[in-house]
Formats: structure tokens, C-alpha cells, sequence
């Protein structure tokens, strides 16, 4: 009797285990397919503000300020 009640927990344990893996991987595969299908590279849509400007810089230090500025701020 006492081995019965062992081999019933020890199913009932697995099952658990099983469906709760198997809703842990449709979960993170809906969450993939969302992401999967946002479209991350539209054009932005309002008021939008271009951040980076292209101008060429003639100073030949400042190379050695950039990259002084690159380490301390990691950008």
C-alpha cells in the first residue's frame, strides 16, 4: 500500500512537471512569434527627430576626444 501511494505521487509529480514544461515552451514561442513579427525598421510616425548628423569635422584632436568620450560614457 505504502509503495502504491509512492509510484501515484511520484506520476502525479511527473505529470505536473510535463504540463508545466509544455506550457513554458508555447509561451515563450508565442512571445518569439510576436516579436518576430514586429517590424522594428517603419518609419517613425510624428513628431520624429533625426538624432545623428553626418557633418565631417576637420580638427585632427578630435579623434583622441571621441575616444576619450567613448570610454568614459561606454557610447
Amino acid at each position: 500500500m505504502k509503495y502504491i501511494k509512492l509510484i501515484l505521487q511520484t506520476i502525479k509529480v511527473f505529470i505536473i512537471f510535463t504540463t508545466c514544461t509544455i506550457l513554458f515552451y508555447y509561451a515563450i514561442m508565442w512571445i518569439s512569434e510576436e516579436y518576430q513579427n514586429h517590424k522594428k525598421y517603419d518609419e517613425p510616425e510624428g513628431q520624429a527627430v533625426k538624432v545623428v548628423s553626418n557633418h565631417h569635422i576637420e580638427n585632427e584632436t578630435n579623434w583622441f576626444n571621441r575616444l576619450v568620450m567613448f570610454y568614459l560614457n561606454g557610447e
